[in-house]
């Protein structure tokens, strides 16, 4: 078969010297290697695709196999199509004159079991990334391409030694700072945009960190805490067996609101991973998608605090006190007593951490054991558990002193019930009870969030034991069933001989069991456990928050990204103090010193915002000029400076950033402007950012939070309008 040719280069006649063939003849032809194999792996994994969902489901194992087998395919093929050429990022030259090494999206390997590129997570490929002039991990040169519609529009290069210079014959445009800096300028879109190929050494060296503990990575605003955030995630699932290799949980990815997701939603996919769940706080309880923000800052700091967390566990006690009174089971042929005793050695026979309302079960279980060895019954108790559901005086004390509670009950009745509240806080002084009774229990908050989630954790699914039940009689109907049919196929070969003998066998008869048809409860993906979590601007997290969290990552591996000098309440101790205080028990930390994003104009005007509420706030050093100062302005001047911008701009967008009632009346004159409030803007990023009196934000750290935060989106322009 013929290569394909690409034509993969389309550099423009200012960069006519790039086009060189001395330069790019060698790529070319490994570009046209990469076609080729290309289209043979994508007919190839479509061909295997079709063969998976040809193929007969099965049960159980086989069930969970073929369906992940499935879903890694079509995830490949989604992006070897969504790519194409452009899964190329670049490419390294070894000093030991191996060749050239092309760095890829995903690993790619033609016919004959020739790399042709090399999986960027991949320690092979961890050069393209980290080195520098000062080490240059065995490099002489790099090469980093910059796609534009698949087609390459312009590369740089990199030199780490005297060969490597010589090596390009001095026709390519050196970068003397650093590859990455062309982006830098380039126009938003209303995604982010990918920048794998511009990671730098710094980023990297994060990325590809342990997951043991906690590694914390603190920088100010630019300095690319969500590309590292994003990128770590994509690296440990392929680099970590721990991570990578789990057949449920794997990577929560945990963003500060709905915008952000958006705007970062295409990052992920586009690295070949779509396994990580990305979410808000907000998503991981049902309640929390109409919470509104708690409007009393004091309400806030008592429901915040991990002390209202763990009194969700003397609110379940409350319930879960042995009977005292003495029942008798109508039996055959004698009435069998059940006295306090009894009660009280069957309530305490559920292990720790059993969900409360699954424990029933447990309970009663445990009573049928005592009282058929107490009383010498002869009836097994397995059987005599079923006597005990069906009276109904056993059943009503049972639901008396340990009722099915629903979470929303449990917590609504501490808001609207003073004495309940104070047994299960009793450190709540009398006028914080009064500050946090309200008269509808379920006016749910986002303060009150987490304390929903630990009581759905503590309480269990009040549905759990009636669906065990129901599926322990089906599995016992299903043993039935197949054991009639396996005795109606060993009585056809009444020699015994061959594998009819093997049905005999206990274990392959329950392996014949249809599991399909049994009921089931469809689990919580969104309750873990995970493997590894990643919180982005972790900074403004409560205590509460931290143990929702950490409930859902038993190992407590996580990636904790947040600048101390962003969160909106203040920061004034270390986040080692903070996360052991929450139940972390081994912490690292990271910094990221420059600031890739907001130029040196409009920092030099954001930083003495900061210092003033916060002296000693990490501010990052950027590292390019954007050339246009802040301009400053009056509020009436906004419609023409939109409508001047957009007319001047065919790409990029802007950001208008001003306080709920301003918001309320503002109107976008198009789909590239936005308007948002200040911690709806953390995160993201915008050519223009107009900010409308800033100094309406707020007093104190709050407010000066939110201007520094609003005015570091900026990536070129700065306007400051305000009310005359």
């Amino acid at each position: 078969m013929t290569a394909p040719t690409t034509d993969v280069f389309d550099l423009p006649d200012r960069l006519s010297a790039k086009a060189d063939p001395a330069l790019i003849a060698d790529d070319e032809r490994h570009f046209a290697a990469i076609a080729r194999t290309l289209e043979e792996t994508i007919t190839d994994l479509s061909d295997r695709l079709a063969a998976e969902r040809r193929a007969p489901g099965g049960v159980g194992r086989a069930a969970m196999d073929r369906d992940a087998e499935i879903h890694r395919l079509t995830s490949r093929l989604r992006t070897l199509r969504r790519f194409g050429l452009d899964l190329c990022l670049g490419r390294v030259v070894p000093a030991d004159g191996s060749g050239p090494v092309y760095i890829g999206r995903l690993g790619l390997t033609d016919g004959e079991g020739k790399r042709l590129l090399v999986d960027w997570r991949s320690p092979a490929a961890e050069p393209f990334f980290a080195a520098t002039r000062a080490n240059p991990m065995g490099l002489t040169s790099r090469r980093r391409y910059r796609w534009t519609s698949g087609r390459i529009g312009d590369y740089r290069d990199e030199v780490f030694t005297t060969e490597g210079l010589e090596g390009l014959a001095g026709h390519a445009a050196l970068d003397d700072q650093s590859a990455f800096l062309a982006e830098l300028g380039a126009s938003r879109s209303p995604r982010m945009r990918d920048v794998l190929a511009t990671i730098g050494a710094e980023q990297d060296a994060v990325i590809r960190a342990g997951s043991r503990g906690a590694l914390v990575v603190e920088g100010g605003p630019g300095t690319g805490k969500t590309v590292v955030a994003l990128h770590r995630s994509a690296h440990l699932l392929y680099a970590d067996p721990r991570i990578g290799r789990r057949r449920s949980g794997g990577v929560l990815f945990v963003g500060p609101h709905q915008p952000y997701l958006a705007y970062v939603a295409d990052i992920l996919p586009g690295l070949g991973e779509e396994g990580v769940l990305t979410r808000t706080l907000r998503d991981l309880v049902p309640e929390g998608a109409d919470a509104p923000i708690e409007p009393d800052p004091g309400v806030a700091r008592l429901k915040s605090s991990a002390a209202m967390v763990g009194a969700i566990e003397t609110a379940v006690a409350v319930y879960e006190e042995p009977p005292t009174e003495e029942v008798t089971v109508a039996g055959d042929p004698v009435d069998v007593p059940v006295t306090a005793e009894d009660w009280a050695e069957a309530f305490a026979a559920p292990g720790p951490g059993t969900p409360h309302n699954e424990a029933r079960e447990r309970i009663m279980e445990e009573l049928a054991e005592i009282l058929v060895e107490r009383n010498d019954l002869d009836v097994p108790p397995e059987e005599f558990v079923r006597t005990l559901w069906r009276d109904r005086e056993v059943v009503e004390v049972l639901r008396r002193s340990w009722p099915l509670i629903e979470p929303t009950d449990l917590v609504g009745d501490l808001w609207t019930v003073p004495a309940y509240l104070r047994l299960c806080a009793p450190w709540l002084t009398a006028e914080e009870v009064r500050a946090l009774r309200r008269a509808d229990p379920r006016a749910w908050t986002v303060s009150d969030l987490p304390l929903l989630d630990a009581a759905r954790r503590r309480l269990g699914d009040p549905r759990a034991a009636r669906i065990r039940r129901r599926r322990e009689a089906a599995l016992a109907g299903e043993r039935e069933r197949m054991a009639e049919v396996i005795d109606h196929v060993i009585a056809s070969d009444p020699d015994g001989e061959g594998a009819v003998t093997m049905l005999h066998g206990r274990d392959l008869r329950d392996a014949l069991v249809d599991g399909n048809a049994l009921p089931d409860t469809e689990p919580d993906r969104l309750a873990g456990p995970f493997a590894h979590i990643v919180v982005d601007e972790a900074q403004d997290l409560t205590d509460a928050e931290w143990r929702m969290l950490l409930s859902r990552c038993p190992s407590r591996s996580f990636t904790i990204v947040g600048d101390r000098a962003q969160a909106r309440h203040g920061f004034t101790e270390s986040w080692q103090e903070r996360l052991e205080r929450v139940g972390f028990d081994r912490i690292e930390t990271a910094s990221l010193g420059v600031n890739y994003r907001t130029p040196e104009e409009i920092m030099a005007e954001a930083e003495p915002v900061i210092r003033a509420v916060i002296p000693h706030a990490n501010v990052p050093t950027s590292i390019r000029r954007g050339g246009a100062p802040v301009v400053h302005g009056a509020v009436g001047e906004l419609d023409a400076l939109l409508s001047d911008w957009l007319a001047e701009h065919t790409e990029g967008t802007v950001c208008v950033i001003g306080d709920a009632d301003f918001r309320a009346g503002f109107r976008a004159p198009s789909p590239r402007v936005r308007a948002l409030s200040p911690p709806l803007s953390k995160g993201l990023e915008f050519d223009l950012v107009v900010l409308i009196d800033p100094e309406e934000f707020g007093p104190g750290v709050t407010g000066a939070v939110d201007r520094y935060v609003a005015m570091t989106r900026a990536t070129r322009r700065l306007v400051v309008l305000t009310t005359p």
